[in-house]
């Protein structure tokens, strides 16, 4: 799936593509919040093999009935190379290992306070996240992400200029109130500034 699908399925230019996708992840994470994650994919697995099953024996019968000789209904999926080459393999965990990397290069740069101010930011997300966590748990923020995810893009799309002006405004108010503190507090004055 390449990113002009992705913003498509976003955006729901194919109401019929989006609804089953967000109501399929929507219906995962519900179930994941009532049963555990391994009975979640025993029940997925069984329904898919339920249907499966029953779809095969359908059209033996009814090659059985006609007296056709159509062969197994699943033969051109069966036919279908569904190996991952080397190259792919290799391709993404090269991107995810370039990413650990960096990822643990900030970490580094933030545990051991290279730039204070970016230390302090963190350590305040970090602290904010104390309070997130014990209202939601991490099911509860995937939920939310995901309606989010479905929702947001469409809902900016439609009132941009709107949520650009109110935007702009509480984005001006931040930036008042970080000078005003920057001017007060001795050595908060950032070096590329």
């Amino acid at each position: 799936m390449d990113a002009k699908q992705v913003v498509d399925l976003l955006y729901w230019r194919d109401v019929k593509t989006t609804g089953v996708v967000f109501g399929a992840a929507l219906l995962l994470l519900l179930s994941l919040t009532v049963c555990s994650i391994v009975s979640v994919s025993s029940y997925i697995g069984l329904a898919l093999l339920s249907v499966t099953i029953c779809f095969r024996i359908y059209k033996g019968i009814l090659q059985a009935i006609q007296k056709s000789d159509d062969g197994h209904p699943f033969k051109q999926y069966l036919d279908q190379d569904v190996a991952l080459s080397e190259d792919v393999v290799h391709k993404y965990s090269d991107l995810a290992l370039a990413k650990l990397n960096k990822s643990i290069c900030e970490l580094r740069r933030l545990f051991l306070v290279e730039d204070l101010i970016d230390s302090i930011k963190f350590a305040g997300l970090m602290w904010i996240l104390t309070y997130v966590g014990s209202l939601f748990n991490g099911l509860t923020i995937l939920i939310l992400a995901l309606i989010g995810l479905f929702s947001c893009p469409i809902v900016y799309e439609k009132h941009q200029a709107q949520i650009d002006h109110y935007l702009a405004l509480v984005n001006n108010q931040v930036k008042d109130v970080v000078g005003k503190i920057q001017a007060k507090v001795p050595g908060m004055k950032r070096k590329a500034e």
